[in-house]
């Protein structure tokens, strides 16, 4: 099983797919009614669906961002302004990771996270003239007061915590799932040491902000998440349906 599909509604799905595709290396094609656009490997696609518009991020919300991972986040944000994109400065956050923030034209949120912490990158990590030809859509990021009634949900689909992170400073813990059977370099979950090992793998994972307690309101903009190989249906992580796909 695999995290294969985001599904989003958008007001104009042709026109974001193009965005995806001309701003952030993506390939993009129409299957049926729906614009597809995804970087091609393991990881999960867009599924750009007609029937949005209006999107507005609200941190009351499940729903929060995309992160993009990829070898040099400085090349990423030259070209994104290079075309007029407006993007966050790169800096390292904590022990989290260095990363910069985009909305796309919708008002998705979009998280750019360098694979390497600041300092780290090895030279030409990256082609300048083309920064997202080694991207991954990494992690899909939900919002969630009660972590775990969602890793009973993930650990019932064969999911495996590979990621702990404390973030003191915005009161917030972060939990990351994927469908693997790799073992992170330290068994301890909390330890930084598996944070840049974590930003290299080449499939999705969901992310969770748990904020304990907190209740956040289902997103209309999110149609679902697809995992390939589930059979089951009516599931749903914080009021977020789980599609076959």
């Amino acid at each position: 099983m695999r995290l294969a599909a985001l599904h989003l509604r958008a007001a104009d799905a042709a026109a974001l797919a193009g965005f995806y595709r001309d701003t952030l290396g993506m390939t993009a094609g129409k299957r049926g009614e729906a614009w597809h656009v995804g970087y091609g490997g393991p990881d999960a696609d867009l599924i750009l669906h007609a029937g949005g518009g209006g999107y507005q991020h609200d941190r009351g919300q499940c729903y929060w961002k995309i992160g993009i991972t990829l070898p040099d986040v400085d090349l990423a944000v030259q070209a994104l302004r290079a075309q007029g994109v407006a993007v966050s400065d790169p800096r390292q956050f904590g022990d989290i990771g260095y990363l910069c923030h985009l909305t796309d034209p919708e008002g998705f949120v979009i998280e750019l996270l360098q694979q390497d912490f600041e300092g780290n990158r090895p030279p030409g990590a990256a082609d300048p003239s083309a920064p997202f030809a080694a991207a991954t859509l990494a992690h899909i990021t939900l919002r969630s007061g009660d972590i775990a009634r969602d890793e009973a949900i993930c650990r019932g689909l064969g999911m495996t915590l590979l990621s702990v992170q404390e973030v003191v400073d915005y009161e917030f813990d972060l939990f990351f799932f994927g469908f693997s059977t790799e073992t992170p370099p330290d068994p301890d979950l909390w330890s930084v040491t598996n944070r840049e090992w974590l930003w290299k793998r080449p499939y999705t994972l969901i992310e969770f902000q748990h904020v304990e307690g907190a209740e956040f309101a289902p997103a209309p903009a999110l149609a679902g998440i697809g995992v390939e190989g589930l059979t089951a249906t009516g599931l749903d992580l914080r009021g977020t349906p789980l599609l076959p796909s």
